[in-house]
């Protein structure tokens, strides 16, 4: 099997390095996707959660320190939505000045999967979600610590707003 996996490689022009490199880096974006989900539903759960656009532009006015992240959420058909894009470059540059971690993801569908949008109700603006760390009983957990680890080691490669990509179930 070594060298099979020996053939493999040298078939691709990949290194030993690169490929478990891939590999790895493939189990992290797992593994800060999966913590994403899981700080989402907590802080769901604790009303920590400020949903929408504008709603989230109002709050980091009002209150920018109670943020500990910008999710800025949109999939392929929201490339062209110009207002859209518009809105997350201020949005992103706002949380940039605020030390306030930014992640961008694709899939909006799961999004309101985890945060149980009802297909009946009226639809959400899930392209803006912010976590809030409220004083009274602050957010401690791993998903928080994991998913902003992944946020500061991005800036870190100067990859200032890292990207995920969320998966329906």
């Amino acid at each position: 099997t070594c060298l099979g996996l020996l053939d493999y490689l040298t078939d691709y022009n990949m290194t030993l390095e690169e490929f478990i490199g891939s590999n790895s880096t493939e189990k992290r974006m797992e593994t800060v996707t999966q913590a994403l989900e899981e700080l989402l539903v907590a802080a769901q759960n604790q009303d920590s959660l400020t949903v929408g656009v504008y709603e989230s532009a109002k709050l980091m006015n009002v209150d920018p320190d109670s943020v500990v992240l910008c999710v800025l959420a949109a999939d392929e058909e929201d490339q062209d939505d110009v207002a859209l894009q518009i809105h997350f470059t201020l949005l992103q540059a706002f949380c940039c000045d605020n030390d306030i971690d930014i992640l961008r993801v694709s899939g909006v569908g799961r999004l309101a999967q985890l945060l149980d949008q009802d297909p009946e109700d009226e639809p959400r603006d899930l392209h803006c979600i912010l976590v809030t760390n409220p004083p009274v009983q602050p957010l401690q957990s791993a998903a928080l610590n994991d998913v902003s680890s992944f946020c500061e080691e991005s800036r870190c490669r100067n990859q200032w707003v890292p990207c995920l990509e969320m998966q329906n179930r």
